[in-house]
């Protein structure tokens, strides 16, 4: 039945969708385009109303999001936080930590355990070496010129230090090395640099060169500096190699002294030695016979205190023995010959002596 606002079977009806856009009309449209996705893209939602299902899923990718900020350091990197590009002065340990996901933070983790070599004073290409003599060239104290190439090992300490406060790592080592060797060769002289004084110039340059590195907080720790190359200009190579030669001669002759000391010094010791024993034992031979003879001579005055004439008499007899056992004796009678001098055949008697004697 038709009344004044038309027919009640039309479309006048707020509820509708004529009209007006109710809350149940919005609701039927969404669902409707819910349903018109899923079955075109075949898509399941995991609840039936839809928008429960998209609060759903927003809420997954929310918290997928929120997990993008896990992130992991290797035992051999650090972790670099960066707020909004923006590196806050934090480096993380090795393990599993939590930041920012992208795109407020960020994390970069750069390998800080690998040793990074430097050459300076020559390019190595690996088949061929070639100088480069404005970086090799330098003065030493004695003001003369060496050819020095050495090479600088280092790795990074800090790595957001390595990454932000450098332009250029590498150049900038370079550059702080070669001013640093150039100081400690200005105070070595060339024959100590060629000889004996390699080792103390690289230990001073490391330090010295990773004082500097600290005090520009670069992040990098110097591991070592080897001098490769320590030669004299070419043009005086000649001279430098016959000093070398002499220099040699010198130590070959050096440590053939050394040999021939090392052998005859024990030798004299031993001779003091046995001198040293020989003379001991001489004293004490003459100490005994010493005490003997003072021995002999207190018996002999004991003697002499008991009986003083037969002991006179006797020491008399004992030396005119001792006296008379080693000469010839020949007794002549003053009575015979009736003054003429007999002939005594002396020579003869000599020769019998002798004979006796053996």
């Amino acid at each position: 039945m038709d009344g004044p606002w038309g027919s009640s079977s039309g479309n006048n009806n707020p509820g509708s969708g004529g009209g007006f856009s109710g809350g149940g009309h919005n609701k039927d449209s969404i669902d409707d385009l819910l349903n018109d996705l899923k079955n075109k893209y075949k898509i399941k939602l995991p609840f039936k109303g839809g928008m429960k299902g998209i609060s759903f899923i927003l809420l997954l990718v929310f918290l997928g999001w929120l997990a993008t900020g896990l992130y992991r350091v290797e035992p051999d990197e650090q972790g670099v936080e960066l707020l909004f590009g923006k590196w806050n002065e934090r480096t993380t340990a090795p393990g599993l930590h939590y930041f920012f996901p992208t795109p407020i933070g960020k994390v970069l983790t750069p390998k800080v355990e690998a040793i990074r070599k430097i050459n300076v004073g020559f390019l190595d290409n690996g088949s061929s070496k070639r100088d480069v003599l404005e970086e090799s060239m330098m003065l030493t104290s004695d003001q003369n010129i060496a050819d020095l190439d050495y090479t600088v090992l280092y790795r990074i300490k800090d790595a957001g230090q390595f990454l932000f406060n450098l332009r250029d790592p590498e150049e900038t080592v370079k550059v702080i090395s070669e001013s640093v060797i150039r100081e400690v060769v200005g105070l070595t002289r060339l024959e100590d640099l060629l000889t004996v004084s390699r080792q103390s110039v690289e230990r001073e340059s490391r330090s010295l060169l990773q004082e500097l590195l600290d005090d520009y907080e670069v992040g990098i720790l110097i591991q070592s500096i080897q001098l490769q190359d320590v030669n004299p200009p070419s043009q005086v190579i000649d001279a430098f190699d016959d000093v070398q030669k002499a220099r040699q001669d010198k130590e070959r002759t050096v440590n053939q002294a050394e040999a021939y000391r090392n052998t005859i010094v024990p030798e004299a010791r031993g001779e003091a030695e046995k001198i040293l024993q020989e003379a001991e034992g001489y004293k004490n031979k003459l100490i005994k016979q010493a005490e003997g003879e003072a021995s002999r001579f207190t018996q002999v005055l004991d003697t002499y205190m008991q009986a003083k004439e037969t002991t006179k008499k006797r020491i008399y007899l004992e030396t005119l023995r001792d006296v008379l056992a080693g000469s010839s004796k020949i007794m002549i009678d003053q009575n015979s010959g009736n003054g003429v001098v007999p002939y005594l055949p002396l020579n003869e008697l000599n020769k019998n002596k002798s004979g006796d004697n053996n």
